[in-house]
């Protein structure tokens, strides 16, 4: 394997580690991450969209990529005029093809010539 290669493989992985997320949130915090107000949050919980983590009984905690997710639900359901479900099944599959293309971008060559 060349340099070039273990060196794109490395900051690759550097990013990804880099990205990661707290365990869990609290349901205010995640609203205020999320640019939501909370009763908002409440609705994607009541439908379903959003599931909560096993926690207190007394405070509801939710993954730690939960505000990143139900931002970009509530933007596309803005934008887009989806229901809760599309939007957030939509962000779903937009969050499951960037961990795809990052993961790709580990095992293929850079293109170096542009079109």
């Amino acid at each position: 394997m060349s340099t070039r290669n273990r060196t794109t493989q490395r900051a690759a992985l550097v990013l990804v580690r880099a990205r990661r997320e707290p365990a869990s949130i609290e349901l205010e915090a995640l609203a205020r991450d999320a640019g939501l107000h909370p009763d908002v949050v409440r609705r994607f919980v009541e439908l379903g969209l959003l599931e909560p983590v096993p926690g207190t009984a007394t405070s509801l905690r939710f993954p730690g990529d939960a505000a990143t997710r139900l931002a970009r639900a509530s933007r596309l359901r803005r934008d887009l005029s989806l229901s809760y479900a599309g939007a957030l099944f939509a962000s779903e599959l937009l969050a499951r093809i960037d961990e795809l293309e990052a993961r790709l971008r580990v095992y293929e060559p850079p293109n170096d010539h542009v079109r």
